[in-house]
């Protein structure tokens, strides 16, 4: 087996954080929560949203393509492959509001993506399915997209 090329690599693996020994796509998940909190002080939070959309479509298109230089080299959907986590998490961190309770906003997004990606509801599973990278990301984007839901339809219950 050849050894795969850096930038597949750096990409795939959230940066190193799929390297973890623990988790590792909590590991992702919880770096893409960083970066996104470091940008919330960083940008006004119109920059901030644009700013993670543009990250939810250039890293899944990226992640898609590392995901299938990778697969030859580490096997299908490796553990080590967190691009998708962190995809997963930008996508309910777009329905957190710019208030003093937006902290409380991101946890719910954490863990509900976590939940999602790890339970598999309601056609996540299906998915996996999918060849390739494709098939890795899709399972986290879809997971996103329910936690995305929750949390807009809490906002909208609460007002």
């Amino acid at each position: 087996m050849k050894r795969p090329s850096f930038l597949p690599v750096l990409i795939g693996t959230g940066f190193g954080s799929g390297f973890s020994p623990f988790a590792p796509g909590t590991a992702g998940a919880l770096l893409a929560s960083i970066i996104w909190i470091a940008l919330y002080f960083l940008l006004p939070f119109t920059a901030l949203l644009w700013t993670t959309a543009a990250l939810v479509v250039l890293f899944t298109f990226a992640g898609i393509w590392a995901a299938n230089k990778l697969e030859s080299s580490w096997g299908e959907d490796p553990s080590r492959v967190v691009v998708d986590e962190m995809v997963g998490v930008w996508i309910p961190l777009l329905a957190v509001p710019d208030n003093g309770q937006w902290y409380w906003y991101v946890i719910a997004a954490f863990a509900l993506f976590r939940i999602f990606d790890i339970v598999k509801p309601l056609g996540v599973r299906k998915m996996e399915s999918f060849k390739g990278g494709v098939g890795v990301m899709m399972d986290d984007v879809l997971a996103g997209v329910y936690s995305f839901i929750l949390i807009a339809v809490v906002r909208w219950v609460i007002g």
